[in-house]
Order: C-alpha cells, then sequence, then structure tokens
C-alpha cells in the first residue's frame, strides 16, 4: 500500500507463544475503515465477537490513525479497543499525551496482543524493533512508579510509557492504561484486558520523525486553514464565559450545574450547590500552576494542579478534567477540590477510570443514606477521607472493595437495589443529567460501549453552543430533533476516532476540513460525504457486534430515575427524559429495527 500517512505495520504479538509478526494494513479496511477506532473494531469483530472479554482469546489494541504523529492539529491520539469485561461490548478508549505520536514515529500504526504471557511481561519497542520483556520488576507497582522505572532505566528523552497499575493486575472491571503523561484510555476496562493477559506495559523509545503526506503542497495550505479554525476565541481563549485554554474541560462545571443538568448525589438532583468549588474557574483562581499539552495540540485544555490546604496540601498532579471531577465530586456530594484532586490522582495511579469509580461509591452513599447497606459499613455523601481509602481498597479487590471493583451494578444489586445504578448497558454515565441535557440522554442509551458522552457530543450544541454560540444551537430540554442529531454526532465522531484526532477538534474544524486532511495525507479521493459514510459503518458494525452478544430489542435503555423522576433543581425543574420518543426518531434514521441493524443495512454499508 502506498497511501501517505500510515507507515503500513501492524504489529500482531501473540502473549502465550511471545512472538510478533509484523503484517501491512490490508488496503481495503484501510479504505473502509481509515484506522484507530475503525480499523481496531474491525480486528475485534473479525477475531470473534462471542469471546469472553477476560479469555487469552479476546484480543487487546493499541491503534492509531493516518494523521497521529504529523502536524496535524490535535491529533495526539491513541484508541485501545478490546471487548469490554465491565459491558460485555465492544469498546474502544482513547488517550492523548504523546504515545500515540511516539508509536508512529516508532514505525506502527497499531499492536495487536492476543492470548496471555505465562509471567507477567511489557512490550519494549525501540528503533523500529518490538520485544517482549520480564515485567517482573515492576508487577504490583502503580502506574507513576512504573513510568519513572523506566525512566531511569531507558532515559526520560524520547520516552512514552502506557501502563497498567495494581487494579488493572487484580481484574477491576474498570481498570485502565495509563500512559506517561497521566493520560487515560479509561472507559469500558481496557486495563483489566490486559492484566488478565500478564501484560503490564508498552515502553516506546522513538524520536520525533516527518510523517509524509501525499500531497505535501496541498497539506501545507489545509493544515493552515485547520489551525485558523481551532484558534477561533470562542473554542480556545473566551474569557469566563468558556475557553478550553483558559479553564479546560471543567469549564463545563458550572455551564451544566446553571441549566440544571448536572447530576449529584447519584443522580437523585440535577444540580449541586458546592459546584463552583470544583469548577474550572475555581481551578484557575486557586491551584493552577500549569498548562502543559499534547502533541500537536494548540489549546492547552490540561491544567497541572497543586493543592494547597487540607490534608492533600502539595499534592501535584494533573489534570482536573471535568467529568471526574463531576464523578468524584457532585455525584459524590463532595465540594472539596483536594479530595477530589487525590482521587483522581489515586486513579491514575492504581490505573482506574477516575469516571466510574465515582458511580460504585455514589452507590454506595445513596444505600447508606436510605438504610439499604445490609451490615457492609456506611459511606456518608462527601466523605473524602473514606473515598480515599476506598478507592485503594477497590484496587486491590480488599473487603468490600472486592464488590465494587466489579462495577456499580454489581454493588447496586449486592444491595438488593438494582435501580440505584446509574447505568447503561453495565458503564456509568458521565456528568451529563439527561433531564436537563436530554439529547445526551439519548446519546447514552444509544452509545455502542455503554454511557458515554463521546460517541455522540450533543452538548457541543446543547450546552456549549448556547454559550458560546457556534453554528449549531439547541435546546437542551426539547427532546424533538434529538434522534437525527445524535445520528450525526456519532457518525462525525466515529470517524474522526478513526484519523484519530481530540473531541475538541471538532467544536471547530468542519468535517470539510477533515476531509481536506486526510485527503491531501493518504492521497485518498475525500469530502464530507465519504467521511461520514466511515463514521456510519464503524457505528454500525459496532451495533451488529453487539447485536451478537445480545443486545437486542430493548437494550439502549435509561435508569427509570431519568425517565420516571423529574427534575426538582433550577433550569430543567418538573423535566424528565423522553427517551422513547426520541428513540422513535432515532431508529427511523438509523434504519434499524428497534435497536438491530437489518441485514440490508449492512450489505448497505458494505459490513457484510
Amino acid at each position: 500500500m502506498t497511501l501517505g500517512g500510515y507507515a503500513n505495520q501492524i504489529a500482531w504479538i501473540n502473549l502465550t507463544e511471545g512472538n510478533v509478526e509484523l503484517k501491512p494494513i490490508p488496503e481495503d479496511l484501510a479504505l473502509k475503515y481509515i484506522g484507530g477506532r475503525g480499523l481496531g473494531v474491525k480486528f475485534v469483530f473479525d477475531n470473534d465477537p462471542g469471546v469472553d472479554p477476560l479469555s487469552p482469546e479476546n484480543i487487546l489494541c493499541f491503534m492509531n490513525g493516518p494523521l497521529t504523529g504529523s502536524e496535524a492539529n490535535m491529533s495526539g491520539r491513541m484508541a485501545v479497543v478490546t471487548k469490554s469485561p465491565l459491558t460485555g461490548t465492544v469498546t474502544d478508549s482513547h488517550h492523548g499525551g504523546w504515545s500515540a505520536a511516539r508509536l508512529r514515529w516508532a514505525g506502527y500504526d497499531g499492536l495487536v496482543f492476543k492470548g496471555k504471557a505465562e509471567k507477567p511481561v511489557y512490550a519494549y519497542i525501540e528503533d523500529g524493533v518490538l520485544e517482549l520483556r520480564d515485567a517482573a520488576e515492576v508487577w504490583g507497582k502503580g502506574v507513576h512508579d512504573t513510568v519513572n522505572h523506566f525512566k531511569e532505566k531507558y532515559g526520560e528523552k524520547d520516552l512514552s510509557v502506557i501502563s497498567i497499575g495494581p487494579a488493572g493486575e487484580n481484574l477491576v472491571k474498570f481498570a485502565c492504561w495509563i500512559n506517561e503523561d497521566d493520560r487515560a484510555s479509561g472507559r469500558g476496562g481496557t486495563g483489566c484486558v490486559g492484566g488478565s493477559k500478564n501484560l503490564k506495559a508498552v515502553v516506546i523509545k522513538a524520536k520525533k520523525k516527518i510523517v509524509r503526506a501525499a500531497d505535501r503542497d496541498k497539506w501545507k495550505t489545509v493544515h493552515s486553514t485547520a489551525l485558523a479554525e481551532i484558534m477561533d476565541e470562542r473554542v480556545v481563549t473566551a474569557p469566563r464565559k468558556g475557553g478550553l485554554s483558559v479553564y479546560g474541560t471543567n469549564v463545563l462545571m458550572n455551564m451544566t450545574n446553571v441549566i440544571g443538568g448536572l447530576p449529584a448525589k447519584n443522580s437523585q438532583f440535577t444540580a449541586f450547590e458546592g459546584a463552583e468549588k470544583v469548577s474550572g474557574e475555581y481551578v484557575n483562581d486557586n491551584v493552577l500552576v500549569g498548562n502543559p499539552t499534547c502533541h500537536a495540540c494548540p489549546v492547552a485544555c490540561k491544567k497541572e494542579v497543586e493543592i494547597t490546604e487540607g490534608p492533600y496540601a502539595g499534592l501535584r498532579m494533573e489534570s482536573l478534567e471535568y467529568e471526574p471531577a463531576w464523578s468524584v465530586g457532585a455525584n459524590c456530594g463532595n465540594d472539596d477540590i483536594g479530595v477530589v484532586a487525590k482521587m483522581i490522582h489515586t486513579c491514575n495511579d492504581m490505573g482506574m477510570d477516575a469516571i466510574e469509580i465515582g458511580h460504585p461509591l455514589s452507590v454506595y452513599m445513596e444505600a447508606s443514606e436510605k438504610g439499604y447497606t445490609n451490615g457492609d459499613g456506611k459511606l456518608d455523601w462527601g466523605d473524602g477521607a473514606k473515598m480515599v481509602a476506598i478507592a485503594g481498597k477497590i484496587a486491590r479487590r480488599e473487603g468490600f472493595g472486592d464488590v465494587m471493583a466489579e462495577g456499580a451494578e454489581a454493588t447496586a444489586k449486592h444491595f438488593g437495589h438494582p435501580e440505584l445504578a446509574m447505568t447503561c448497558k453495565g458503564q456509568g454515565i458521565p456528568a451529563y443529567d439527561p433531564r436537563g441535557i436530554k439529547g445526551m440522554g439519548l446519546g447514552y442509551a444509544t452509545s455502542n460501549r455503554g454511557a458515554c458522552h463521546l460517541r455522540g457530543y450533543t452538548p457541543a450544541a446543547e450546552v456549549v453552543g448556547n454559550v458560546l454560540g457556534p453554528s449549531t444551537v439547541a435546546d437542551p430540554l426539547a427532546w424533538e430533533g434529538k434522534g437525527e442529531m445524535n445520528v450525526i454526532f456519532q457518525n462525525v465522531h466515529a470517524v474522526t476516532d478513526c484519523l484519530d484526532v481530540c473531541k475538541f477538534a471538532t467544536f471547530a474544524e468542519s468535517l470539510d476540513s477533515f476531509a481536506a486532511q486526510y485527503e491531501a495525507m493518504t492521497g485518498i479521493p475525500s469530502d464530507a460525504g465519504h467521511l461520514l459514510k466511515v463514521g456510519e459503518r464503524v457505528f454500525n458494525l459496532e451495533r451488529h457486534y453487539n447485536n451478537l452478544n445480545g443486545f437486542r430489542e430493548g437494550s439502549d435503555t435509561l435508569p427509570e430515575r431519568f425517565t420516571k423522576e423529574p427534575s426538582t433543581m433550577g433550569g430543567s425543574v418538573g423535566h424528565v427524559c423522553e427517551l422513547d420518543d426520541m428513540l422513535v426518531e432515532y431508529y427511523e434514521k438509523r434504519g434499524w429495527v428497534n435497536g438491530v441493524v437489518p441485514e440490508e443495512k449492512l450489505k448497505e454499508l458494505e459490513i457484510i
């Protein structure tokens, strides 16, 4: 294959046998699925939809796209793709930083692991050569000590480390992969799959290299145009109204709170009185110490902080992203910024999804409040010291932490009240309440990897759009039209995950701009319609995979709290989420039958 952008090399690693086979990317798959999420999902599908997620037969893919490692704005993303042990669905989870670019500079578009090593190992890549090496020295260590170990061993310069922590080793169902920049492939339990394979880390030593575009002259032009779009001040620097560069992702805390769209205390409420104390504005004014950035990113939304007061004074970490800050903040009735920072830092070191962990905790808190715990102790709302202690117990599966390590649904069922779990397909919701942001409710229900905001980020129109004023603005309390909106957003995000670029690029760049960059880089003729078709193909392949795993009619649901318990908070008072009405429109636009992809749709999209 002579396409630009690609290294045209995938490493297929058999951990059981200890061997590595290098293969080119089949050109037909590159054309149909591009890379990143799309190619990873295709590999997972072709492997075996019915595989046990924790069996050696499941595969674990680390995938780049054709823009990765290039000058393309916000292209420092890597997709980790597998079958999820938390949900039983196909899942992909992306992380930023510099590890994706270094994998590309090392000469790989992806790594695919299968089997199970007899003893703990890590994959080491240098000068284009991949070897499996003994991980005995780092097995049992936290992510931060693991990263430091490899920095001392191989030198910090040009080095990336993607690691699991004790949570992955102990098969916590929401364990994840964390890299040296504390960027997480957080959702779906991808780190649990790594632990099941005795795979501790992927270590990459690679100097920066030029990623060649097929049409270099055109690339310079389209890249400059895209950069101008990204630097629109509405997205990047708009003071106080927004601005990811100024406040990071946590700029959303106050935005969602004021409209009654911030789930609080396990979603019993749609606003939190302590939201300001854990917001991006508070961080900027009180604890911000740095603005590090990912590869090829002009935005710098990461916010390094240092806690100055309380029991965690002196803690320096990055970063207080919106969803994790909500999860262990408003979701748990906690407004202590020190506790929020400590919890996220602990999750990063233990290798756990900092969004997911708030769910078994808040289930425990509500069960305690209502007297459901049946001798399993008690956890009060906002009890920061106990939250931190329990996080460690979850990672090590100690005591009641062993139950919580299975996730929110298992925790709620243990208490005899499954209705307390705010999950879809087994995965906890992120930081948007479906009663106050209704498009997101439909997005949670129809997401192929369980409740997720990144499958189709409708708050770009329902929340951010109403504050910053881009071209697409929607009433967050209206349900009409949200079916079609979700289809468009889901298809767009699927294809940008294939490229693989940051979601925030879509706040500013048009699909025409992405198509122009893709064409200039690869040499493949493209336009917005072409990319949308790829996105639709990927989303339908995922849905077909899930259909084959029993997620069929009636699987696209929300917890009844969102559909039957009206909001009592300002901005959304009296509202529920009209999921059933939105699903009718959504399925019609998708061409699905009650959530199932019909054969004619699979043929239309050339999936079968």
